[in-house]
């Protein structure tokens, strides 16, 4: 039960579309999407396979609670081999396409192959079937799903699909659902580009059973009372979505500035939430236009959001007159402090633009922010970057170079590969804040210690999701932690990491767990599907995903050489804030981590873990 049992193989070369039964002790020991999906990437292909070869699949999955009434329970995953990278992605995505999948009457997608010309799946329940994509190739995400659902005819279908950037091969390139949810990080549309596949339609009407409908309504209840009487899923994210944030990252001195050069922006407040929910001086509107939720969430965290559409104009005309997904506290950092930049609108605009054509907001403005740097240091002109100055704060330049990178065109093409490739080009690949060649978030590892180490020891690069240690270390969610002391903080990211990796193959989201804790979460999924599942049981499948993916990654030719932060965090102080002074000390905290996980000194697992866990 819960588990539909069916996955539907794709092979793209051969243009079949063949079910198949899942495997039910996969199902037990992994449980679903994050975890399950990386099963059956590390069983059916090379760790050392290129990215963008046929031979990597690209497998997307829900969990046994996706499609169900447990509360955010919409989520669904992509999991491949990045090109950004090379390490494993997982790419998790939330609005209504992983429940209209799960409701078809699938667990499962699995992309092998490539096709010769482009196409897309179709799918009604039990009938699929690949359509020529050739009219749609070179259309932004929000052209093809308009144009899919009306040939449809069918308002009811979800869709999922790649804009310009993952056809162009940008390395950060986002799978877009719902016109405005991502799968967002790692360069998983890339890889669907690279497959030539546009999109993904769905309508899915047998719905999903569970184990115990009774306990199922019992234990999915409580969960949801829980969220509301909680002050952040019941108010402060329904209010402000995670904008939430921005003055209170930057009131602590965590929020990197201008490539971390500093740990404060003096332009915070103006793309933060308030900011977003007061009228404008040009036409008197608020950038906020209302909030909105995912598939069975009653948190509705969603931003919707309108720009002022006289500043950013095509040929003459306004680019942008619509509603379309706002500022999330991510991109509003990205786009925003990350390169200096404080023109809501802008932000705003830059925000669209990745919803647009599907790219990760993070990875975007990261790498602007690192040319930025590159520009100050000489080590790039306006003649690179076609007449613009691209320093810190210069708006026109930032738009510019974000219409540029969506597109593919000119100074754009080298953007879209990201800042490591790009810092390492222009001879400064100090400049780069990656992690394994993913770009961190808006936490400096400086004055939020444990972050750092979570970013460190990120299986799919740094991640702000892979460890929220922020609930614990400025949040003070299950008991408040100094985030500027080291101890302690290596069992604290194990925790994060292991808890964070069964929710994540649940299919509810992560944002469940500001409220909600094993306690809560192990009764819904033993309600839902077979087993019994129990806190104990959800942590080890956690533990067990983790060192999974770590085996995938070494097999990749990753080492414990890669567990670390830019020499920026760990040599160069804090200029202000609570931090100011200090550095990030991730050599105090990296060797008990590996202890505590049962790794030797080089972050190899040993075999007494392997055995433990069934590896």
């Amino acid at each position: 039960m819960s588990w539909s049992e069916k996955i539907l193989r794709v092979d793209l070369g051969a243009g079949t579309c063949t079910s198949e039964p899942l495997n039910m002790e996969w199902a037990q020991d992994y449980m679903g999407q994050r975890g399950l999906a990386t099963k059956y990437l590390v069983e059916e292909t090379d760790p050392n396979v290129d990215p963008f070869s046929p031979d990597n699949k690209m497998i997307i999955a829900t969990g046994p609670l996706t499609g169900t009434i447990a509360p955010t329970s919409g989520r669904w995953s992509v999991v491949c081999k990045s090109p950004l990278t090379g390490a494993i992605a997982c790419s998790n995505s939330g609005g209504f396409f992983g429940g209209e999948m799960k409701n078809a009457g699938w667990d499962m997608f699995i992309f092998e192959g490539k096709s010769d010309t482009p196409v897309y799946l179709d799918i009604t329940n039990d009938q699929a079937e690949l359509k020529d994509a050739s009219d749609l190739w070179g259309k932004s995400v929000w052209e093809t799903e308009t144009t899919l659902r009306e040939r449809r005819g069918d308002n009811d279908v979800r869709v999922a699909s790649i804009g310009l950037a993952g056809e162009n091969g940008a390395l950060y390139a986002a799978v877009v659902n719902d016109m405005d949810r991502a799968a967002g990080r790692s360069g998983v549309g890339a890889v669907m580009g690279s497959k030539n596949l546009k999109a993904i339609v769905v309508r899915g009407t047998v719905g999903v059973k569970v184990q115990d409908p009774m306990a199922m309504m019992k234990t999915s209840n409580a969960a949801k009372e829980i969220m509301a009487e909680n002050a952040i899923t019941g108010d402060g994210l329904p209010t402000h979505g995670t904008q939430v944030l921005m003055n209170v990252i930057n009131e602590l001195g965590a929020l990197p500035t201008r490539n971390g050069q500093d740990v404060q922006f003096e332009g915070a407040h103006d793309i933060s939430a308030e900011a977003m929910a007061e009228p404008r001086e040009s036409d008197g509107e608020a950038n906020l236009v209302s909030n909105a939720a995912c598939f069975n969430c009653p948190i509705s965290c969603q931003r919707r959001s309108k720009i002022d559409p006289s500043h950013f104009t095509v040929k003459g005309k306004p680019k942008y007159q619509i509603v379309s997904g706002g500022l999330e506290y991510e991109a509003a950092w990205a786009l925003g402090a990350a390169c200096g930049v404080k023109d809501l609108d802008a932000v705003t605009y830059a925000n669209f633009v990745c919803n647009e054509q599907g790219l990760d907001p993070i990875t975007l403005g990261s790498t602007l922010g690192a040319a930025m740097d590159l520009y100050a240091a000489g080590a790039i002109t306006s003649d690179d970057t076609g007449g613009h100055e691209l320093t810190f704060g210069n708006t026109e330049a930032f738009v510019a170079m974000v219409d540029a990178t969506a597109t593919g065109e000119g100074f754009g093409k080298e953007l879209g590969q990201g800042s490591k490739r790009l810092c390492e080009k222009y001879g400064h690949p100090e400049l780069s804040m990656t992690v394994k060649g993913q770009e961190f978030p808006a936490y400096d590892p400086r004055a939020i210690q444990g972050m750092g180490l979570g970013y460190a020891t990120s299986n799919r690069g740094a991640c702000h999701l892979r460890a929220y240690t922020v609930s614990s270390e400025v949040l003070g969610i299950g008991g408040k932690t100094d985030p500027l002391v080291t101890e302690g903080k290596a069992g604290l990211v194990k925790a994060f990491q292991d808890l964070t990796a069964a929710v994540d193959s649940s299919g509810t989201c992560v944002f469940t767990t500001f409220a909600l804790t094993g306690d809560d979460i192990a009764p819904m999924v033993d309600a839902a599907g077979e087993g019994d599942w129990t806190v104990e049981r959800l942590n080890e499948v956690g533990e067990r995903i983790w060192n999974m993916e770590r085996q995938y990654n070494l097999a990749a030719g990753f080492t414990g050489a890669d567990d670390t932060l830019p020499d920026r965090m760990l040599k160069d102080i804090a200029k202000s804030g609570s931090a100011e002074g200090s550095v990030n000390r991730l050599d105090e905290m990296l060797p008990e981590y590996y202890q505590l996980r049962g790794w030797d000194n080089s972050g190899v697992p040993t075999q007494d873990t392997l055995s433990r866990l069934g590896l």
